[in-house]
């Protein structure tokens, strides 16, 4: 079968740029030297771009999981940019079909199953069907004027961001080669295969606790190199959520810069997936590999049936307590509601807390057991 014809632009920069930035770079760090302000350029230069693409491109556009102020927009557009993985409206587009048709060997931009290479890069070297314009899904970006902007001015953006800037900010402090070859040319090769990496390894190497649907994983070490995005896994499971560490230790800073931004004003209408929704999704992931592995016991039908029991009792239990807190909590918020009946209202809310606490130790002990058998 004939392979698409290579885009040569994007040969250019994600296959030559590397190759020049492995050779220059070592280079000239032998035989002149970089100091700390260009290494530190290059930090803040990553950490920008970085946070462009996952709380900008990504959890701003892509998924709409909070609205922003135009201050805020117009940052993530000039950062975003200047990660150079094209306009909003392109990432957007191809990323809500990645999400839409995941692992679709035809209709996913950057399926995981036609292998690492593929997902991870070569789907942008060659013109495959499956990565074809279509903003049909993106109408909704279309209507603001910072996305248009930005989809307009692009490449005046990756030019200003990666080549002048790096220059300018060198030269006032006597050192314009060096910042642009760190803050600049380094910086933009390993910036794009950190984030490649969330198409392809985060899809093969990993945990699955909240889906097993598909093939995205959480990835404690690609979070780190990431801002966060590393926990895949849980992001396709509810990629509605602005969070994707929603463990409070998970390491997502966007999460958090988002999050504190929200505090004065600057971000709204966060939205995140009810702690029911992520407890039965995680349950349910849990009760399929307990029964993949009751079929292999000797007694697999007495084994399915405890399991069947628990997992049901584990859900009505989780269910009632999701019901009762927002009774609580707006019980909480009402000041009309007698204190001996605000007391027995408490007194059955943590009541069915506990509940939820006993029905979590008795599954933990059984699959405990079935591990065991």
């Amino acid at each position: 079968m004939e392979k698409p014809p290579i885009v040569p632009h994007n040969a250019v920069i994600f296959l030559v740029l590397p190759v020049i930035a492995l050779i220059v770079v070592p280079t000239y760090g032998y035989m002149v030297g970089f100091g700390l302000f260009e290494w530190g350029l290059g930090v803040l230069f990553g950490m920008l771009t970085l946070h462009g693409i996952s709380a900008g491109y990504h959890r701003l556009w892509a998924h709409k999981t909070y609205q922003a102020h135009a201050a805020v927009r117009l940052f993530y557009a000039i950062w975003g940019g200047c990660a150079l993985q094209n306009s909003i409206l392109h990432w957007a587009s191809d990323h809500r079909n990645h999400h839409k048709f995941v692992d679709d060997r035809d209709q996913d931009p950057y399926a995981a199953s036609r292998g690492f290479w593929f997902s991870h890069i070569g789907w942008i070297l060659r013109d495959y069907k499956s990565g074809k314009d279509d903003f049909s899904n993106v109408k909704d970006l279309v209507r603001d004027p910072i996305v248009m902007w930005q989809h307009k001015y692009y490449i005046h953006i990756v030019l200003a961001t990666n080549i002048a800037l790096p220059l300018l900010i060198g030269y006032l402090f006597g050192a314009a080669l060096e910042a642009f070859l760190i803050a600049g040319l380094l910086r933009l090769v390993v910036i794009h295969h950190c984030t490649f990496f969330i198409n392809s390894l985060a899809h093969m190497w990993g945990s699955r606790p909240f889906s097993d649907k598909n093939t995205a994983r959480d990835n404690t070490i690609l979070a780190l190199v990431t801002f966060g995005e590393g926990y895949h896994n849980y992001h396709h499971a509810f990629q509605g959520d602005y969070r994707n560490g929603v463990r409070w230790w998970h390491f997502d800073p966007s999460k958090w810069i988002i999050k504190t931004l929200s505090w004065v004003g600057l971000t709204s209408r966060l939205k995140q997936a009810s702690q029911l929704h992520i407890e039965k999704a995680t349950l349910a992931v849990q009760y399929n590999q307990a029964l993949r592995k009751a079929e292999r016991l000797h007694e697999s039908d007495r084994w399915n049936q405890h399991l069947e029991e628990r997992y049901a009792q584990f859900v009505l239990a989780l269910e009632e307590w999701a019901t009762f807190k927002q009774e609580w909590y707006k019980s909480k918020k009402n000041e009309l509601i007698a204190t001996l009946e605000r007391a027995e209202l408490k007194q059955r809310y943590a009541g069915l807390k506990q509940n939820v606490k006993l029905q979590r130790q008795e599954w933990h002990l059984l699959t405990a057991q079935l591990a065991a058998a």
